[in-house]
C-alpha cells in the first residue's frame, strides 16, 4: 500500500455545491465516480493501492448520495454529469476518468462532453448506457430500497463475494442515508439510461473495461453484448473471486489493472518513470523478461521467476501458477508472435511496466502492456498482461490452447464458441 500520496484537501467548485477530494501532486488526475447507493470513499482501497507516480486523485460524490444527500434536484444522469464535468473543469488538467456501475453512465457522458481533457476511460462493472432494461417488477424492488437497510444489505451480499464485513456495514448506512425520492431517481438512472447509448459511444479515446468474474448483476454477457461494441478500441479484463463491488472485493486487482492501462496512454513522462534510475541500471529491471522474450526458452523464463508465481492476463480464463506451469506458458506465447518490440518501460516500487508491440498470425498487429511484479529476492513472483485488440487476444488464447494441451489444462484459454 502506497503512502507517498501526501496530504488529503478538500475543495468547492466555485457558486456550488460541489466538493471535491484531492490527494496526491501530479501533471495528470484520475478522477474516480462512484455507483448506485455507494459514495466516494468507495474508492479508497483502489488508491491506496496504487503506485504510479505522477498522477493526482480525485474523489467527489453525487448529488444526493455521500455527503450531499442535502442537495436538490434533479438527479439525473444530465445533473451528475454537469457535476462531475465542473469538477474537471476546476482541475484543468488532463484527466482519466476512473468509474463503477451506475457512475460508468456519467463518466462516459463527461468524457464525451470534456474531450479537451479527458485521455482515458475505466469503467469498471458497468450497465450499458443504453440502461439494463430490468422488467417492472425487478426494477420497483430496486426503488423501494431508500432507507431499508435490511434490503440494501441483502443485495449487497448477494451480488459480491468477497466484501469485507466492515465495508458491507459501512455501504449499508451510506446507501440508507439516500433519500427514498433519490433512490427512485438512480434506479431510473441505470434503468432507462441515456439516448446516446444507443448508438456507438461518441467518446473516441482508449477505454478500459472490467467486472469482478462472479458478477450476477453485470454479465459477461451483458459487457460483450452491450458495453465493450459501442467502443473502438476497448481493452478488458475480469477480477476472480469478486461480484459487482471488485474494487472493493479485490482493491489490490483492480489496482494493478488500471496501473497497467494508464502506463499505454498518451501522457507526458513523469518524475520518478525512468526504469534505469530505479534500477541503477542502464538496462532497468525488465531487461531479464526482455532476454527470456528474445531466446524463446523455458530456461530463460524460469531463472527470473519465483516458485509460487501467478500469470494473469487478456488471453486467459484462468490464472496460470507455479514456475513450472508459467514456464511452459510463456515459452510458447514467445513463440507464437512473429515480431515483439518493447517500447517504454516504467518503474514504481516493486512494479515494472512494458509497453510493447508486435505482431503474429501473418502480420496482425497486437499490443499491451505487461505488469512485472517482484517480491524481496527479486524474482518475479507475478505477472498481469494486457493484450488488445480484443480480436488478436481471443485468437491468441485459441492458439495457446492448442499449443499446450496436455501440459496446462484447457479451461485456462478461451474457445472459439
Amino acid at each position: 500500500m502506497t503512502t507517498t500520496k501526501g496530504l488529503t484537501r478538500t475543495e468547492r467548485v466555485a457558486d456550488s455545491d460541489i466538493r471535491f477530494k484531492r490527494r496526491g501532486t501530479g501533471d495528470t488526475a484520475l478522477v474516480f465516480v462512484h455507483g448506485f447507493l455507494d459514495d466516494q470513499y468507495v474508492w479508497d482501497a483502489v488508491i491506496d493501492a496504487m503506485a504510479v507516480p505522477g498522477f493526482e486523485y480525485v474523489q467527489l460524490d453525487l448529488a444526493g448520495s455521500g455527503d450531499r444527500t442535502s442537495a436538490g434536484g434533479p438527479f439525473d444522469l444530465t445533473r451528475f454529469a454537469h457535476d462531475v464535468g465542473a469538477v474537471v473543469d476546476a482541475l484543468d488538467k488532463p484527466v482519466i476518468l476512473v468509474a463503477q456501475s451506475m457512475g460508468t453512465l456519467v463518466a462516459e457522458l463527461v468524457a464525451v462532453d470534456h474531450g479537451e481533457h479527458t485521455r482515458g476511460l475505466v469503467l469498471l462493472s458497468p450497465v450499458p448506457l443504453a440502461g439494463v432494461g430490468l422488467p417492472e417488477e425487478a426494477a420497483q424492488q430496486f426503488r423501494s430500497m431508500g432507507g431499508n437497510a435490511e434490503g440494501q444489505r441483502v443485495i449487497r451480499q448477494q451480488l459480491s463475494v468477497s466484501l469485507p464485513e466492515a465495508e458491507l456495514d459501512r455501504l449499508v448506512v451510506v446507501g440508507t442515508r439516500v433519500p427514498e425520492e433519490v433512490v427512485r431517481d438512480l434506479v431510473k438512472c441505470w434503468n432507462e439510461g441515456h439516448p446516446r447509448g444507443r448508438d456507438a459511444s461518441l467518446y473516441r479515446g482508449p477505454v478500459l473495461v472490467g467486472r469482478g468474474a462472479e458478477d450476477g448483476f453485470v454479465t459477461d454477457e451483458m459487457i460483450t453484448t452491450h458495453v465493450l461494441p459501442r467502443f473502438e478500441w476497448p481493452e478488458s479484463f475480469a477480477v476472480r473471486d469478486a461480484g459487482h463491488w471488485a474494487h472493493v472485493e479485490a482493491a489490490a486487482a483492480v489496482a494493478v489493472h488500471i496501473e497497467a492501462f494508464l502506463t499505454t496512454l498518451p501522457l507526458e513522462a513523469t518524475e520518478g518513470s525512468d526504469p534505469s534510475a530505479a534500477s541503477g541500471s542502464s538496462e532497468g529491471p525488465g531487461s531479464g523478461w526482455r532476454g527470456a522474450f528474445a531466446s524463446k526458452t523455458p530456461e530463460d523464463f524460469a531463472a527470473a521467476f519465483a516458485e509460487d508465481i501467478a500469470l494473469e492476463a487478456s488471453v486467459l480464463a484462468i490464472p496460470v501458477k507455479g514456475r513450472d506451469q508459467v514456464k511452459a506458458t510463456m515459452t510458447q506465447a514467445s513463440r507464437i508472435y512473429e515480431s515483439l518490440e518493447f517500447v517504454r518501460e516504467a518503474v514504481a516500487g516493486s512494479r515494472t511496466y512494458l509497453e510493447w508491440e508486435a505482431t503474429a498470425f501473418g502480420g496482425q498487429e497486437i499490443f499491451g502492456v505487461t505488469v512485472l511484479t517482484k517480491g524481496a529476492d527479486g524474482r518475479i513472483n507475478h505477472v498481469a498482461i494486457h493484450h488488445r485488440p480484443l480480436e488478436a487476444a481471443l485468437r491468441f488464447s485459441i492458439e495457446m490452447r492448442e499449443r499446450l494441451d496436455g501440459t496446462i489444462d484447457r479451461s485456462h484459454f478461451y474457445t472459439a464458441d
